[in-house]
């Protein structure tokens, strides 16, 4: 059974920042004149190019810690989290993010380290190393206490709180002690022993994460990158009455893919315009020090550990005979500072875009990535629409940066709540709870959600045909 959130959260950040985030609700951009193009619409909002899915279930392993600043001592829980993947599978993880509210049942998604506030951080291998060589991944206790110079032993609670503090040293910055002596002392070690180690490749991605061409070519190649043993391909039904298919280099129908496979979609010479979408699942371990993000404003969650879990990947591809052939992807660019737009243009005619005020215009034949700049906090919501009615929606919130620095530059203090708060980010959660508040400038956000189809146990690869309007 989980343990049900503290009224001392493991992390939260100041409540009246999150009341004053600008959402960017709604906002559709134009686009260039409409030509001959697929009549698809991307319900999709989440910036998912793939991995696992998973929701927030709550503290499983905990105990406490205090947070020292110059207002005073400030005690909070600190611990091990535990979410349940979309299809299967379990995942622990721990907070990289001090002050951000933790929302119970919040959506989340593995993602880079460049889409959260570890992307800017030198310390963010450090903090892989610890978890590599700490609870749970080492569940010899007695061996882990031996090696910290522990005389005393560890509990689990012990072991997830130390782990805890160790990593919020060097993902937040903050002067923050654990409670109990022996959790404090594998604190230290972890913290003077951590190592710069590389961040962990995806459990399951496929590039590029969208495509355009023309009926009676091979769109492609979409290149398959995981740590799961194989996929297998299992177009619908409908696929093979359009008439495109999902085809290896040699044009064979595909049944089965492994890392480095190269996928096409072939689509007939006499298809009319439209679009697809290829989902590759399966089922594997997802690596430790994976970030998960959250899909609404829950803290960023980095991975401790996996059960065997379901992950998967899409990939999009439009065609059409003649014109602008758009076919357009995102993600958000921390180092940046904003979202990240790919677009890809392989008609015979330029695509224009009006997004945030600027006009982005993609010759030919193109392919390029422009930078849509957004606050810290801020959310974003926009459909770029494209000829024919096809368009397509982003939506998210940027959150690139722990609290502990800006509230050192503005002077603001962090306050501990003696009970939980009400819902204030997200707008859908049953259980928020907040460790701090505070003066800042944010509102409560809400962030589109895309979970894709999962198979557990396997792997499955499929096609959905979007048909003209």
């Amino acid at each position: 059974m989980f343990s049900s959130f503290s009224a001392l959260s493991v992390c939260g950040r100041r409540a009246a920042r999150l009341a004053a985030v600008t959402l960017v609700s709604g906002l559709t951009v134009a686009a260039g004149p409409a030509m001959a193009v697929p009549a698809a619409s991307d319900s999709g909002a989440a910036q998912t190019h793939g991995g696992a899915a998973a929701t927030m279930s709550g503290l499983k392993t905990y105990g406490a810690a205090v947070v020292h600043d110059a207002e005073g001592d400030l005690e909070i829980s600190a611990g091990l989290f535990e979410m349940s993947v979309e299809g299967g599978g379990t995942l622990q993880t721990y907070c990289v993010d001090l002050h951000n509210p933790t929302q119970k049942d919040a959506k989340y998604h593995e993602t880079p380290w460049s889409g959260t506030s570890l992307g800017a951080n030198d310390d963010a291998g450090r903090i892989r190393w610890i978890l590599q060589n700490s609870y749970p991944q080492v569940n010899d206790l007695a061996a882990l206490a031996k090696k910290a110079g522990i005389r005393g032993g560890l509990t689990e609670q012990d072991a997830a709180a130390g782990t805890q503090v160790a990593i919020w040293r060097y993902s937040d910055g903050v002067d923050v002690d654990a409670v109990d002596p022996e959790a404090e002392k594998l604190a230290d070690h972890l913290e003077k022993s951590a190592r710069d180690t590389a961040e962990p490749e995806a459990s399951l991605t496929l590039g590029p994460p969208a495509l355009s061409g023309h009926p009676g070519e091979l769109l492609g190649p979409v290149t398959v990158h995981t740590d799961a043993d194989s996929v297998t391909a299992t177009p619908p039904p409908d696929a093979a009455v359009d008439g495109v298919r999902i085809v290896g280099k040699d044009g064979k129908d595909v049944t089965t893919a492994t890392d480095g496979s190269q996928l096409f979609f072939k689509v007939p010479a006499d298809a009319a315009a439209g679009s697809a979408e290829l989902t590759v699942q399966a089922s594997t371990t997802v690596p430790v020090g994976r970030a998960f993000a959250s899909e609404s404003r829950s803290q960023t969650q980095i991975l401790a550990g996996s059960s065997e879990s379901t992950v998967s990947a899409t990939v999009s591809a439009a065609w059409a005979e003649k014109g602008a052939i758009p076919a357009l992807s995102a993600q958000e660019n921390c180092a940046e500072g904003g979202v990240d737009i790919t677009a890809v243009n392989q008609g015979d005619e330029a695509f224009t875009f009006e997004l945030m005020g600027a006009e982005h215009t993609i010759g030919a034949g193109e392919s390029r990535t422009v930078t849509i700049p957004l606050q810290e906090d801020q959310a974003y919501d926009f459909t770029i629409p494209g000829p024919g009615g096809y368009e397509k929606r982003f939506a998210g919130v940027l959150d690139c940066r722990t609290q502990a620095g800006e509230a050192g530059e503005a002077g603001e203090s962090t306050q501990i709540l003696s009970e939980p708060s009400p819902a204030t980010a997200g707008g859908t959660a049953s259980d928020v709870n907040l460790a701090a508040t505070g003066s800042s400038d944010a509102t409560p956000v809400i962030a589109g959600a895309a979970i894709g189809l999962v198979v557990i146990g396997g792997a499955a690869l499929v096609v959905v045909r979007r048909k003209k309007s």
